[in-house]
């Protein structure tokens, strides 16, 4: 049994590979959003435990011209639906237009994100896990100062097997990696 010191101040996610299908061709629309089985009801789960999600999420498909901001708010309005039935909430979604080669200050791995996203829960980072399929999630995390969870799911099991030193610790997926807070 966990208390409530144990307990991540938040959890943040990636999205695409973490909390739904990845695509090559990227998800350029609500349509094209589908859940990994078990994600909605992970995050339900940390809600239930008192833990906030967050989201943060590179988005150059923006920047590629492959959809737009507006497209995007639809496939995050879709995403926070699904959320919500399955009792669920994300409390904050920052993403990263940019794209790779324009060498901005918040693409991951950055970690400007994830400190905006504790500045605005009121946290600090050390007490954090950032959970991503990547070795950019991973590196984002490790300079934020969180704790860093990989899942194999999206581009998980290709990170695991060249960036494995990176993480704290390596899940199936999502629900499997927020389980072990009740272990």
């Amino acid at each position: 049994m966990h208390t409530a010191t144990t307990l991540p101040h938040a959890v943040l996610l990636d999205r695409d590979g973490v909390i739904n299908e990845d695509s090559p061709e990227y998800i350029k629309n609500a349509e094209e959003w589908h859940p990994i089985p078990g994600s909605l009801e992970a995050i339900a789960y940390l809600n239930s435990l008192g833990i906030p999600v967050a989201v943060c999420t590179n988005q150059a498909g923006i920047a590629r011209g492959k959809f737009d901001h507006r497209a995007l708010s639809g496939i995050h309005s879709q995403m926070l639906r699904s959320v919500d039935a399955a009792g669920g909430q994300v409390r904050i979604i920052r993403y990263c237009p940019h794209h790779p080669r324009d060498a901005c200050r918040c693409r991951k791995p950055s970690p400007v994100m994830i400190l905006d996203v504790c500045r605005y829960l009121g946290i600090t980072p050390e007490g954090c896990w950032f959970i991503g399929d990547s070795a950019k999630d991973l590196q984002a995390a490790k300079a934020a100062g969180c704790r860093a969870i990989l899942v194999r799911t999206g581009n998980g099991s290709n990170t695991e097997r060249s960036h494995r030193n990176l993480a704290d610790a390596v899940h199936n997926n999502l629900m499997d990696a927020v389980q072990t807070l009740s272990r």
